[in-house]
């Protein structure tokens, strides 16, 4: 009879994966509203609602450096329903970065698929009179009371990478932290800031409207919608390939059928040339991953990142 019971319980389960979704799915994401990951993941959500028939609706949990959104959704029913638009700072960075977090980013979550990646650049107001990569780093050095870098906030790899960038050129430089992607931008913008080595998808309009200027690209490679900027080894500075992502995450415990059919959905949306389109003019690459893929990509980039922290000494409260 027990046999019987749990055998009904478990078809009556997988039917339901089968099924899903079969109602609306809520993408928490962890970062205000125009920042690069909600641009991005909107585009997502569109895709995701047009390929599956049901309403992909995302929900801005901001705060503790995307961290309520991670808790939130490592909580959340196991059903498929909630999945959390993750990022390399909130999967593999965050750890090192505060002392107690309220989830395991490593275990507390089923990873689905990767579903953007992107380079950063290296910025400078338009105004500076400065035309390349090592013009700035003279005048960076020149600054009697030393130079203001920015970024969208603690940990982030645009703050990683100024740091890095700091230690490697021997700069005079002080980290000025933002709410977010939107608010570095308007420090820029503002004349608060000497440089950024920031999101491409970040400044993509400031870029575009010519208030900024790229000096550098952190890819390995040049960018294909900005081909006259110089990758950081072509501007001087090699060994310096910095690259940022998201993932689709689900609460651990969601069935298997559910994160394989996300994963399935991502990959026939990424093989799209009109969202590949769409994706770069916001400033990212379409990605696309298996969940055991996502998942052994993750668990590189924790280690590499859990090095960096360190070596930065970057923390946060």
């Amino acid at each position: 009879m027990l046999r019987t019971l749990i055998a009904l319980v478990a078809l009556g389960a997988s039917a339901s994966a089968l099924a899903w979704p079969d109602r609306p799915v809520r993408i928490l994401m962890p970062f205000a509203a125009g920042g690069a990951s909600d641009v991005l993941t909107r585009i997502l959500a569109e895709n995701l609602q047009a390929k599956l028939g049901q309403p992909f609706v995302v929900e801005n949990r901001v705060g503790a450096g995307g961290n309520i959104a991670m808790d939130a959704g490592a909580k959340a029913a196991p059903d498929g329903y909630t999945i959390t638009s993750a990022t390399i700072g909130t999967l593999t960075i965050n750890q090192f970065l505060y002392k107690d977090l309220p989830f395991d980013a490593e275990r507390g979550f089923a990873y689905a698929s990767t579903f953007w990646a992107n380079c950063n650049l290296v910025l400078v107001p338009s105004s500076l009179p400065v035309k390349d990569l090592k013009e700035l780093i003279v005048h960076l050095k020149s600054k009697p009371k030393g130079a203001n870098f920015g970024s969208s906030g603690v940990g982030t790899t645009p703050h990683l990478a100024g740091e890095l960038f700091r230690m490697r050129l021997g700069l005079d430089a002080v980290h000025v932290p933002a709410r977010g992607g939107p608010q570095s931008v308007q420090l820029m913008l503002g004349g608060q800031l000497d440089f950024s080595i920031d999101n491409i998808a970040n400044f993509a309009a400031p870029l575009a409207g010519g208030q900024v200027k790229a000096l550098a690209t952190t890819c390995g490679e040049r960018w294909p919608r900005l081909p006259e900027v110089p990758t950081m080894a072509e501007a001087g500075v090699p060994d310096f390939v910095i690259t940022s992502w998201g993932m689709l995450i689900l609460p651990a415990g969601t069935p298997a059928p559910i994160v394989e059919r996300l994963s399935k959905t991502v990959i026939e949306i990424a093989a799209d040339p009109a969202v590949q389109g769409r994706f770069l003019n916001a400033g990212a690459r379409i990605t696309s991953s298996t969940p055991a893929d996502a998942t052994a990509f993750a668990a590189r980039e924790r280690k590499r990142w859990s090095e960096v922290v360190r070596a930065s000494g970057a923390q946060a409260n």
